[in-house]
């Protein structure tokens, strides 16, 4: 019962959210600062799944300037944890297809969020030019997924290069986004799902790496990504211990 409460309560909240946001865009349409604005509304739903979302980010955060953020991707929860955290002027980049979601697709696509061709991979190259072009352009942040898929409890799934080649080719830092593991650990008829944490790690300097040391710069924040998720679940397991 309480699962299909839930979800019905979910289901209408994020149609309202997406109808108003939608109505709100239309006013000053593809602007950046839209995505964190209703990417936070979306983020306020962890309390109504009984989840407490702790938020960490380092001080100075708003000096930090153009970057390529990257964050592990789970599954769909990711936007009500995830989404938290999101900065002012940066924007996701999706496949075209979500233009066509009713309701939600207008809305990604108002906000200012950018719709690549994933299923074209002869286009890698010109998504990255896109990435790169208007993070200048617009004088914004891009957020990206680097696993390219949800990871679904299989742990942090090897790193694709298009973010890492962005990151170089734009000058600009990466900064990686870490989520502990909700997979198999929210039960929408569980009243309380425990917590959850979302930490902002440091800027990682680019300026050092070239085209040709793409992959090394990628592993590297995969090791350090990997290493700060376990730091993160063992925190979340002392947390859960700690209540029982």
């Amino acid at each position: 019962m309480l699962l299909i409460l839930r979800v019905f309560i979910a289901i209408v909240y994020c149609i309202l959210v997406c109808i108003f946001g939608t109505a709100y865009c239309l006013f000053s349409p593809r602007n950046p600062r839209h995505v964190a604005t209703f990417g936070h509304l979306f983020g306020r739903m962890s309390t109504l799944f009984g989840l407490k979302v702790e938020i960490r980010v380092p001080a100075g955060v708003a000096n930090n300037g153009n970057c390529i953020y990257i964050a592990n991707h789970q599954n769909n929860y990711d936007m009500v944890t995830a989404a938290n955290i999101v900065q002012p002027r940066t924007v996701t980049v999706g496949k075209k297809s979500l233009l066509w979601v009713p309701f939600f697709g207008p809305l990604y696509w108002l906000s200012g969020n950018l719709l690549i061709d994933r299923d074209n991979r002869t286009k890698a190259h010109s998504t990255i030019a896109l990435v790169v072009e208007q993070c200048k352009k617009r004088d914004i942040s891009i957020w990206m997924f680097p696993e390219g898929t949800r990871s679904r409890g299989r742990g942090l799934m090897p790193f694709k290069t298009g973010a890492f080649h962005a990151a170089i080719t734009a000058g600009v830092p990466i900064i990686p986004i870490c989520v502990s593991t909700t997979n198999g650990k929210i039960n929408l008829n569980r009243w309380n799902n425990g917590q959850a944490i979302v930490e902002m790690m440091a800027p990682i300097d680019t300026s050092t790496y070239g085209k040709e040391s793409v992959r090394e710069l990628a592993a590297y924040c995969h090791t350090l990504m990997a290493a700060k998720i376990a730091q993160l679940d063992t925190e979340v397991a002392q947390y859960h211990a700690a209540r029982k």
